[in-house]
C-alpha cells in the first residue's frame, strides 16, 4: 500500500474516531462475554450442587438453561456487533475512503 494513503487515512479524523468507538465497543462487548462465560464455569465447578438441582419437579438441572443462554447470548452478542458494524462503523469507513480518495478535503462525520 502506497505509504501517502497510509498516512492519509491515519491523519483523517474519521479514522481515529472509527478506532475509538470500534474499540471501546469491542471491548466492553468482550467483557460481557467473559463474565458470561466464566460465570458459567465457575458455577460449574464451584457450585455443583446448583448446577446439578433440578428446575421444578422434572428432570432438568439448572446447567441446561443456563448452558443455553450462554450460547443465546453469544449469538445476541455477535447479532449487536454486526449490527453496529454495518451501520455506524461502514459509515465512517465510507467517510473515510471518499476523503482520502480526493484527496483528503471532505468534513467530519457526524
Amino acid at each position: 500500500m502506497d505509504q501517502d494513503i497510509v498516512q492519509r487515512v491515519k491523519a483523517d479524523p474519521n479514522y481515529r474516531k472509527l478506532v475509538t468507538k470500534r474499540s471501546r465497543f469491542g471491548w466492553m462487548l468482550t467483557w460481557s462475554m467473559m463474565v458470561v462465560y466464566y460465570g458459567f464455569t465457575l458455577l460449574c465447578a464451584f457450585d455443583k450442587e446448583f448446577m446439578g438441582s433440578r428446575v421444578g419437579d422434572g428432570v432438568m438441572t439448572w446447567g441446561i438453561p443456563l448452558g443455553l443462554f450462554v450460547i443465546l447470548f453469544t449469538v445476541v452478542v455477535t447479532a449487536i456487533y454486526v449490527r453496529r458494524a454495518n451501520g455506524e462503523y461502514d459509515q465512517l469507513t465510507d467517510a473515510i475512503k471518499a476523503r482520502v480518495a480526493e484527496g483528503g478535503k471532505q468534513k467530519v462525520a457526524a
